[in-house]
């Protein structure tokens, strides 16, 4: 039996400090990787010991075996956990560690090539019993073989990746039309990000709940679950929210469940942590979509409901002891709901966004539970996936888990870059989701923008909140001043006109007059005149003031010209504008500009070709997204400056299309 005395985890981000916070408990030493744009991440500096990757992307750094293994046989580690997604579920990657003496924490390899390839995976759990749902194997885009495909299956159809998952190489098809075009992207997506772009079709549920049963197996044989958990709230088929336990499986649907469950990890003699995802019709009745042959995202709500660390089983087992007595009698108490805060901008269509992370804060309260990647400070990079943290509360009903997890993300400070959170309060409050009437198109039905408005700063807020940085702007200024720091800003001995400041909250601007009296301050914003406003203390990252006749405590960051401004009216992000702004060259009319860093996968159009509003121009990669650039109007191209695989930055043009009024 192996005795694990050094780890090393073969992954980055919240995932890796996660794993290592478990090992440190176990008294295991921990070896952390990093590529270059990582070298100052949490995960590092959590380990006991670090080896460097040399370079930026997945490719050259956490996808590479000999590199992994390498850095292993330099720290003497005898045991490596590849956390979720790079080369936790690659097959060669098992066999390579046992080749090199190197105990891999996960399933044994023929379990893992087993359901490497879903289409396999399907035939597995079809032979041991498990519902499955009917599909196709495609070679090609020969339209031919696709419409005899699709005529044994009927649409909608869902074409998905043979290998991999997240959402990534996945499309759905409604009609014959489209399914040609669909494979060829889903194929193009699936090679970027899996290394592999077969893809198969298979019967699409409509209004499904994606379900998934978390299974658990040793060395023994012995296979057991641990309940269930709810995926339904997902954009761009990734999940964003899960729960546990689902709201709408009753005792014997669990039961049923398990047994498939446990059935599926039977078929494989399956060892330590896997999770079993079914799609869910409206009638109860369930079909197998894949075995995720390694450590869930969301694992930490079956913990909390289960009271388990399934890191520490994962450990236990893979040094070959039996399952241990809280996993093997596992019960359950409470309700546990998770949210993946992300750094995109939804209202641009969950555009990943990237750039330095100023301030990221979590509050501390009973109950709650936070696995994050990233500081303050650190920069988001276009490299990896944008997720900042999982947040996750538990509570002894769902309402409760809910009303906690709401909160506190309502309390969390996070400045620098565009994020989730407004949509994922707009969630957890919404009626519809507290109902328990969702499906996976739930969000999209439902409108993410519009949920994502129901927890912003109102357009009041954002005026109080401009003038407050106002306020703090004057205090900082006179707190720094080298002589009568006491004189309020602006002083004359003559009446005279107001100091004025504007900030750029958006696409709006407000235009803030006041004028200060020792603790008395009398300002507009824009047409807003506000009743007596007493500050009764101010600095530059704290105002507490009565405004209107409410007294509250306004938090603020400034970073350069941008201002961060929490209270319980909200959090708003303002940018001071600039009095003398340096003359700009304006974008050439018609411009497409990039909505993000990223890679130009690949030019649909050429200089010179008369495109229709919404034609696709060119296609981008970020942060292992496809992203289609459209035409926003007819028009003809004039320009296209990028070619394929050039790197662009955000805001950069990438074509020009001249309108069909001004071509005329």
């Amino acid at each position: 039996m192996p005795v694990l005395r050094t780890l090393l985890v073969a992954n980055r981000g919240e995932i890796a400090a996660r794993i290592m916070r478990t090992a440190r408990t176990m008294d295991i030493a921990t070896v952390a990787l990093y590529s270059d744009p990582d070298r100052d991440a949490p995960h590092v500096h959590a380990a006991d010991e670090a080896v460097r990757l040399p370079g930026s992307t997945p490719a050259e750094t956490y996808l590479r075996t000999d590199l992994v293994l390498d850095a292993a046989r330099r720290t003497g580690a005898d045991a490596v956990h590849p956390g979720y997604g790079f080369l936790s579920e690659n097959a060669d990657f098992a066999r390579a560690c046992a080749a090199a003496g190197v105990v891999f924490v996960g399933p044994s390899p023929a379990a893992i090539a087993a359901m490497g390839s879903k289409i396999e995976a399907k035939e597995i759990m079809a032979a041991a019993g498990v519902p499955v749902l009917p599909g196709a194997t495609v070679t090609g885009d020969d339209p031919g073989e696709l419409a005899a495909a699709a005529a044994g299956i009927g649409f909608p159809i869902l074409v998905k990746a043979a290998f991999g998952g997240g959402g990534r190489g996945m499309r759905i098809v409604t009609g014959p039309g489209e399914l040609a075009e669909a494979v060829r992207s889903a194929t193009r997506e699936a090679a970027s990000a899996f290394g592999d772009g077969t893809v198969f079709l298979e019967k699409f549920v409509e209004s499904p709940r994606h379900i998934e049963v978390q299974i658990f197996g040793d060395s023994s044989g012995a296979v057991v679950h641990l309940g269930e958990r709810e995926c339904s709230i997902q954009r761009r088929y990734q999940k964003i929210v899960e729960e546990s336990p689902s709201p709408v499986v009753h005792a014997e649907l669990r039961a049923e469940l398990g047994r498939a469950a446990i059935a599926a990890g039977e078929a494989l003699s399956y060892t330590g942590a896997g999770t079993v995802e079914f799609v869910m019709a409206p009638d109860g009745a369930f079909y197998f979509l894949e075995v995720n042959t390694r450590l869930q995202v969301e694992h930490p709500v079956t913990e909390l409901v289960t009271g388990t660390d399934l890191v520490r089983a994962q450990l236990l087992v893979a040094a070959g002891e039996p399952l241990p007595p809280e996993v093997a009698a596992a019960g359950s108490r409470g309700h546990a709901v998770e949210v993946r805060l992300y750094a995109e901008d939804v209202a641009a269509g969950f555009v990943p966004v990237s750039g330095r992370l100023s301030t990221l804060r979590f509050p501390e309260l009973p109950g709650l539970r936070v696995d994050s990647g990233f500081v303050s400070g650190q920069t988001v990079s276009t490299y990896y996936d944008p997720m900042l943290a999982k947040v996750i509360a538990h509570g002894a009903t769902r309402d409760e888990a809910c009303d906690l997890l709401a909160r506190a993300l309502r309390e969390t400070t996070v400045h620098g870059v565009t994020t989730n959170r407004d949509l994922l309060i707009g969630i957890l409050r919404d009626p519809e989701f507290r109902a328990g009437t969702i499906d996976t198109g739930w969000l999209e039905r439902r409108g993410a923008g519009a949920l994502a408005e129901t927890a912003a700063a109102s357009a009041a807020s954002v005026r109080v909140h401009a003038l407050v940085a106002a306020v703090a702007g004057q205090a900082q200024r006179r707190g720094q001043a080298p002589v009568l720091g006491g004189l309020p800003s602006g002083w004359r001995t003559l009446y005279s006109a107001p100091q004025s400041i504007a900030f750029a909250a958006g696409e709006t601007t407000l235009n803030v007059g006041y004028r200060v009296h020792r603790d008395r301050v009398e300002a507009t914003v824009d047409e807003w005149q506000p009743g007596p406003v007493t500050v009764l203390a101010a600095s530059g990252t704290e105002v507490d003031a009565e405004i209107d006749g409410v007294r509250r405590v306004y938090r603020l960051v400034r970073d350069g010209a941008n201002w961060y401004v929490d209270s319980p009216l909200g959090s708003t992000a303002l940018r001071e504008v600039d009095r003398f702004p340096e003359p700009a060259d304006p974008d050439e009319a018609g411009s497409l500009l990039a909505p993000m860093p990223g890679t130009v996968v690949r030019i649909e159009v050429g200089e010179g070709d008369r495109v229709r509003s919404g034609d696709p121009v060119l296609v981008l990669e970020a942060m292992k997204m496809e992203h289609t650039v459209r035409a926003p109007a007819d028009g003809i191209v004039v320009k296209i400056p990028v070619t394929a695989a050039a790197q662009v930055d955000a805001g950069q043009i990438l074509a020009v299309v001249e309108v069909e009024e001004a071509a005329s």
